[in-house]
């Protein structure tokens, strides 16, 4: 009987999900992903067959409740936050480990029921970059570091470093490269142990990209040999494909998810195959990240039989009888709980103002999703009766430079507003006065590399729309670190105790 296949398009998820790490439990594979300042924070993805993820929990619901995360006084943790977490199962434990820069802590995590969110969370002092956990030997470690790639032994539950074990485990090179390895996945197999990591070499030198770098060694005291398994931009400019994990299937088939650099809309995943040569991971196929390839359907696969996921990014009729959200969604830093709702306004997503803000990026309980290539589409119904003299609320595409558009007051006046943060920092805003206070809005996102922007649109009746304002210049800036997303967002800017009523939000495209 011919063996049954899928067709994997690259990139697999055309939306921003980077270092990603796979684990593997029977037939069902977890993927975690970065998502920084955004809460609840750690997503963790659930797949049957490689291919096709759903959000399905989140490690945690909120970091610390400080200044930073509430976005008070000036403080913000913009580019911080949960960094590269790394993924584990021991002894019918689940486990998580990642960095926070801002905080100068490294948290560890752990919960036996992994597709549920808010798992028992400490932590330790220092930052211990980019870790990997590794098991050698009968004994726990994770390894670590820039450039300067570290090993430390963990205690037997995996939530803590044991004192005293911290040492250098290898020194990589540093001649020629605008970024020394990072970005670690360790592995065992056949008894060797590999350190998968990237470097990126300076402009020039071996195609000036990212590239995954893989050490391996029969010991942890050496010695220690390199290869280079894959230098290629599968056709982006100069943008390498780098930086994931590996993973085998029940039937021993070997597989490799990388994420590339893709401009505004951020960091997107690779699936490729994996073979074995002289017990050296080979990634891809001729030294290239396939485009189109099929790989087995079959049951070793971990194909779902007759069901579905969700996807991962959706419409919201915001009809709901409780305030809870959709996984798809995520608060701009921590969320003040008693400044949204489902219940007061049955129908809407209320966002009330109890915190005052200077624009944008200070302003709380933003609700955002992620944005997909090449081309994204949203909108949503606003009332903005509820706002006071002062307020601002609506749609936008939240990233370093943003776009926004909505109902701002003034004066006892209701505007049609926008305000477009360009890249060499001026702020513009244009406004009309606006005819209704209930009216819809529209956001459009373009993704390529000739055209990277946002482009708003107004409505009375949802169908026929109406540009208004200038687009927004995209692009992605290690200051925010994250892709662009579509955001719903109200805030005062003088007084406090104003609201703004959304409904109906339609995912129109992409994702």
């Amino acid at each position: 009987m011919k063996e049954k296949t899928m067709k994997v398009k690259n990139p697999l998820l055309c939306v921003d999900m980077p270092d990603p790490d796979l684990l593997r439990v029977g037939d069902v594979w977890y993927m975690v992903s970065t998502t920084m300042f955004y809460l609840p924070g750690g997503p963790v993805l659930r797949s049957e067959d490689l291919c096709h993820w759903e959000i399905v929990s989140y490690i945690f619901e909120e970091l610390e409740d400080n200044e930073a995360y509430r976005l008070q006084n000036g403080k913000n943790a913009y580019g911080c936050g949960q960094w590269a977490t790394s993924l584990t199962w021991k002894d019918g434990w689940y486990h998580a480990c990642f960095v926070c820069n801002d905080l100068n802590r490294t948290y560890f995590c752990r919960t036996r029921e992994v597709e549920q969110s808010g798992w028992e969370k400490t932590w330790v002092e220092g930052i211990y970059h980019d870790m990997s956990f590794l098991f050698w030997e009968g004994r726990s470690w994770i390894v670590y570091g820039n450039g300067e790639l570290r090993i430390a032994e963990l205690q037997e539950d995996l939530m803590g470093v044991k004192q005293g074990t911290d040492r250098l485990l290898l020194e990589t090179p540093s001649e020629g490269l605008r970024l020394r390895c990072e970005g670690c996945r360790a592995y065992v197999r056949n008894g060797y142990l590999y350190l998968l990591l990237i470097d990126w070499p300076e402009e020039g030198v071996d195609g000036g990209r990212r590239r995954e770098i893989c050490y391996r060694s029969r010991s942890l005291d050496g010695p220690f040999e390199r290869r280079v398994l894959l230098n290629d931009d599968a056709g982006r400019g100069a943008c390498g494909v780098a930086q994931g994990a590996l993973t085998d299937t029940p039937s021993g088939e070997w597989y490799a998810m990388m994420f590339q650099d893709r401009g505004a809309v951020g960091r997107i995943p690779y699936l490729m195959p994996v073979r074995w040569e002289d017990d050296w991971p080979v990634l891809g196929e001729n030294g290239k990240v396939p485009l189109e390839w099929e790989m087995p359907s079959g049951k070793d696969a971990g194909k779902r039989d007759g069901g579905s996921v969700e996807e991962l990014v959706i419409s919201d009729s915001f009809d709901h009888s409780e305030n809870r959200l959709a996984l798809q969604w995520q608060w701009n830093h921590s969320a003040d709980p008693e400044a949204w709702s489902f219940t007061e306004r049955p129908g809407c997503l209320r966002i009330k103002n109890l915190q005052t803000a200077s624009g944008l990026l200070d302003a709380r309980n933003t609700l955002t999703q992620r944005t997909g290539e090449p081309f994204s589409a949203f909108a949503v119904k606003l009332d903005g009766s509820g706002l006071k003299d002062g307020d601002f609320a609506g749609m936008c595409a939240l990233q370093g430079f943003y776009g926004q558009i909505g109902l701002a007051k003034e004066n006892g006046i209701w505007y049609l507003q926008t305000v477009v943060k360009d890249a060499d920092g001026s702020v513009r805003c244009e406004r009309i006065p606006a005819e209704e206070k209930r009216i819809w809005l529209k956001t459009e996102f373009y993704y390529s590399e000739q055209r990277e922007e946002a482009s708003f649109f107004f409505s009375s009746d949802g169908e026929n729309w109406t540009p208004f304002g200038n687009p927004v210049k995209l692009k992605f800036t290690l200051d925010i670190f994250v892709g662009c997303r579509v955001g719903l967002f109200s805030y005062g800017t003088v007084q406090t105790g104003g609201f703004a009523d959304f409904r109906e939000f339609r995912r129109i495209c992409g994702g």
